[in-house]
């Protein structure tokens, strides 16, 4: 093989590679990224909330979906980084959540659970979570929650499902 031949494989070798790249980049960067959030119930019925360090606001516990993880898995794993509360069990499906906007870093789908919750309240991930604390229903700290919280606590409060 001569070198101009030799010179041509490798630059359509480094466009297969570049188009390829591309590819990933645009699967990664141009598509939702899945996530859940928790609605943590303890034994007595309180609710348990996080105040997110990034915006001083109470949040639902949760988080992203890792490479080759369920969301029950994910549900469990985000629980226990964020809580230090072991999953008992998933009661229901409260909803799922796609609007573009609804998170201010990135588009994300959000699967959204009411589980059973046990365990002490302990801050794990001391980057991401400021305090923990558990609400009774009837005392929810007023005001607007993070991202869409604030919707997907009041649809479950009513009992809805939803897909939004």
């Amino acid at each position: 093989m001569n070198n101009f031949a030799f010179m041509d494989v490798a630059v359509q070798s480094t466009r297969s590679l570049w188009r390829f790249g591309q590819t990933v980049l645009g699967i990664i960067f141009r598509h939702p990224v899945p996530g859940t959030s928790i609605i943590p119930i303890l034994p007595d019925g309180r609710i348990v909330l996080i105040r997110r360090r990034d915006n001083g606001l109470w949040a639902l516990p949760g988080g992203m979906v890792d490479w080759g993880e369920d969301v029950p898995s994910a549900v469990g794993r985000e629980l226990r980084e964020e809580t230090g509360l072991e999953l008992v069990k998933i009661r229901r499906l409260v909803g799922v959540y796609s609007a573009p906007d609804r998170d201010p870093r990135i588009h994300s789908i959000c699967i959204v659970v009411e589980a059973d919750v046990r365990g002490d309240m302990d801050v794990q991930d001391t980057l991401e979570v400021m305090e923990i604390q558990a609400f009774p229903v009837n005392s929810l700290p007023p005001g607007k929650m993070s991202h869409d919280h604030t919707r997907q606590l009041q649809d479950y409060l009513n009992g809805l499902t939803t897909l939004a």
